[in-house]
């Protein structure tokens, strides 16, 4: 089964809902320009990126690959942070250790045990599943960094702030373990079943991407929240 290719004109009418809700953005006043970037940056981002991954497929280079990860962990870390406003250079080296310990074990899990990749450095899997495993992994931190500065500005203590951004940091892919299958398809599967994967076939990638989400986002969180002590101000009673 080929998949068919979306012509521009079509691809177009995907940004009706969008425009709709910017104007909704604008019209109450809830910072649409920020909105505005963010869907710039996609498209243009995204454009690139396909021109980028022609090439990056193409040489099958070891070096070009080991290269691509190391940008994904160094931007993943630095974006991680985007959610507080102040002190995000000196958490800076506690996300990046956090998201190549927990992202990368699991990144190394997936591609030489489960899928035994090989070349090991195959860059059709390699790329796309560090993506979701680096994404995922900087979503959940910045979840929890998010929760830690608030947490501890009531004047929590550190054990009870922490629990509180761990459980924080853990809805969304939690929540996506309870919807798989009955509200949604992910993308992994979406894409395989479209592409004419059975869907048997399919599913089994997706139970081996749920697990490398969900482990990667704790593992890096915990790995994070741990390292971050030494640079908070916290109530010593707890």
């Amino acid at each position: 089964m080929v998949v068919e290719t979306i012509p521009v004109l079509r691809l177009v009418l995907a940004f009706v809902p969008v425009v709709l809700v910017v104007a909704l953005m604008w019209s109450w006043e809830l910072g649409y320009g920020r909105a505005i970037y963010a869907l710039s940056r996609m498209l243009i981002q995204l454009l690139l990126i396909g021109y980028a991954l022609v090439f990056i497929f193409d040489a099958e280079s070891s070096l070009i690959i080991v290269a691509v990860l190391t940008v994904m962990v160094l931007t993943s870390s630095w974006i991680a942070l985007n959610t507080i406003e102040t002190g995000r250079r000196s958490l800076y080296i506690a996300s990046f250790i956090s998201i190549l310990l927990g992202g990368g074990l699991v990144l190394a899990l997936v591609t030489q045990g489960v899928l035994r990749l090989d070349p090991w450095y195959r860059p059709s899997y390699m790329i796309p599943l560090a993506g979701m495993i680096f994404a995922n992994s900087m979503n959940s931190i910045s979840l929890a960094v998010e929760r830690m500065h608030l947490e501890l500005s009531n004047g929590r203590g550190y054990q009870a702030a922490r629990a509180a951004a761990f459980r924080t940091a853990m809805i969304p892919v939690i929540n996506s373990l309870f919807a798989v299958g009955l509200i949604s398809l992910p993308g992994m599967m979406t894409g395989q079943i479209l592409s004419g994967v059975s869907p048997f076939v399919a599913a089994r990638y997706q139970i081996m991407v749920m697990c490398m989400i969900f482990g990667s986002a704790g593992i890096s969180t915990a790995c994070f929240l741990l390292l971050i002590r030494p640079h908070l101000k916290y109530s010593p009673r707890s």
